[in-house]
């Protein structure tokens, strides 16, 4: 029954933070945002008490269960081990815990997240390293299945599914998730959850607690006859069948050795008070309490909750747009800062995902790299949308509404005169200033006294809020004659 229960929690968990990640539709994150809010580093990271209060509730009662329930990664991990388990039953051993490779592991992570270094605290953090998987290995597929579907729905004149753009947001996080993918694969077909129990941050913390949890598996050694089942079968490589000994810090709760013990000399037990610190009481907890416990405690987990070319729209080739060569980079409305935004991200790719228009992507910036920066050659930041502040778990884009957003100034647009249309005579385009949302372009001419001279875009820098129309709908190629500056700090105007 233990087994069925995570099994089934596990599946919830795994494929609604999957569906979340490969929606582009932006319905999914309004019913599963909040399980990506119950992830443990983005739940400190946004300071959520609540979450924080309830998983280490959880731990110290009925073990590691985040690991092989609330995870994602740790349930890929385990999907993977059950691939190889299908090549090869009974295949793991009893090893040793290698404190040597995980508490150094979780020291640098600790001192790369208080000192801001970003890049490192997003390769180790598990919820982080499964968006990418998600985001930029499955949800382009994911795309082209439905423009495929799109497709199909057109000759039958149906509008159930509408085409969406596939491109390639960043070369070297895509070589980076797969190269995890490639990682996890190999070390959960030959050793279950080593990468969990040896490199992860998140689970070393939890070990740490895990080893004082009141629900435990626990050995009956007059029951056992040393069969070795428990131990070829446990992923965690943490029961030692010679000497009835499970080590708590690795175990995950999965049930695994519950399941093909024949002899019922394990059982998922609350230490009785008579017991002593080396052996454990015969009779073990009324399974049926263990399983409302069990059941009501992940509920209330998851009620939480350079020369440009000129084309002129006609006939001519179209030059795809490249982005302009930022000093600052741009970071979304509601991130307050850059600071902020480094100082909290995890690089899940959540709201990269999420975008509608298609402005955000991952940092290629070694000191920044896969959080989300903001660029305007596939679209631009409409002021009414806000899906990446609803989505965001970690507290590095805090929640704005559409009238906040209107009045943040993520940067200001900068004129390339020497680039530009009008101002070069070629043609009256105005682009920038007819389709500024807050007003802040006007077409100037070039010489004050000569009111018939090319006009030029003039901004007031008071006004822009760096919203990104003005250079997306900019026509000049490949790159824009106008383009967005972004600030180190966000500021109200």
């Amino acid at each position: 029954m233990l087994k069925k229960i995570r099994t089934t929690l596990a599946t919830v968990f795994f494929v609604g933070l999957t569906l979340m990640f490969l929606d582009f539709t932006g319905t999914l994150h309004l019913w599963l945002g909040w399980m990506a809010k119950v992830q443990a580093l983005e739940a400190v990271l946004a300071l959520n008490v609540v979450v924080i209060t309830v998983l280490v509730g959880l731990t110290l009662i009925f073990g590691r269960i985040y690991c092989s329930v609330i995870c994602p990664l740790g349930v890929l991990q385990d999907l993977f081990g059950r691939l190889g388990k299908k090549a090869k039953k009974n295949r793991y051993t009893y090893s040793a815990e290698k404190r040597w490779v995980r508490y150094p592991v979780l020291v640098v992570f600790v001192v790369a997240l208080v000192l801001g270094g970003g890049s490192l605290v997003q390769l180790l953090a598990p919820y982080s390293a499964f968006g990418r998987i998600v985001t930029m290995v499955l949800q382009p597929l994911y795309k082209a299945g439905n423009n495929v579907l799109a497709i199909i729905a057109e000759v039958l004149d149906s509008y159930a599914f509408y085409p969406v753009d596939v491109w390639l947001k960043s070369m070297p996080v895509l070589l980076i998730a797969v190269g995890t993918v490639i990682l996890l694969f190999v070390l959960a077909w030959r050793n279950g959850r080593t990468y969990c129990n040896t490199i992860c941050p998140v689970g070393t913390v939890l070990s740490l607690l895990s080893r004082f949890s009141l629900y435990k598996i626990r050995f009956h050694a007059d029951k056992c006859k040393h069969c070795s089942l428990c131990t070829k079968n446990c992923k965690a490589s943490c029961i030692d069948f010679r000497t009835s000994q499970v080590d708590y810090s690795r175990c995950v709760v999965c049930g695994d050795c519950l399941e093909v013990c024949k002899f019922g000399a394990l059982s998922y037990a609350l230490k009785s008070k008579q017991q002593s610190n080396k052996a454990d009481d015969e009779q073990s907890a009324d399974p049926s309490k263990r399983t409302f416990l069990l059941t009501t405690a992940l509920a209330a987990t998851a009620a939480l909750a350079q020369e440009a070319k000129h084309v002129d729209g006609g006939l001519a080739d179209i030059v795809e747009k490249s982005a302009p060569e930022r000093i600052t980079p741009l970071t979304p409305p509601g991130s307050l800062s850059a600071k902020n935004m480094s100082q909290h991200c995890t690089g899940c790719q959540l709201c990269v995902s999420e975008c509608p228009n298609d402005v955000l992507r991952p940092s290629v910036d070694l000191m920044n790299l896969m959080q989300p920066v903001m660029s305007y050659e596939h679209g631009y930041c409409r002021p009414e949308c806000t899906r990446c502040s609803e989505v965001c778990p970690a507290g590095a884009i805090k929640p704005i509404d559409r009238e906040e957003k209107t009045s943040i100034q993520i940067g200001h647009a900068v004129v390339s005169p020497h680039h530009c249309l009008s101002a070069l005579g070629e043609t009256e385009c105005g682009n920038c200033a007819r389709h500024c949302p807050a007003g802040a372009i006007t077409m100037m001419p070039t010489d004050p006294d000569d009111e018939l001279s090319p006009s030029i875009p003039a901004v007031n820098e008071e006004a822009c809020i760096g919203c990104g129309a003005c250079e997306h709908l900019c026509p000049v190629r490949p790159l824009p004659a106008i383009y967005v500056e972004g600030h180190e700090v966000h500021r109200y105007i």
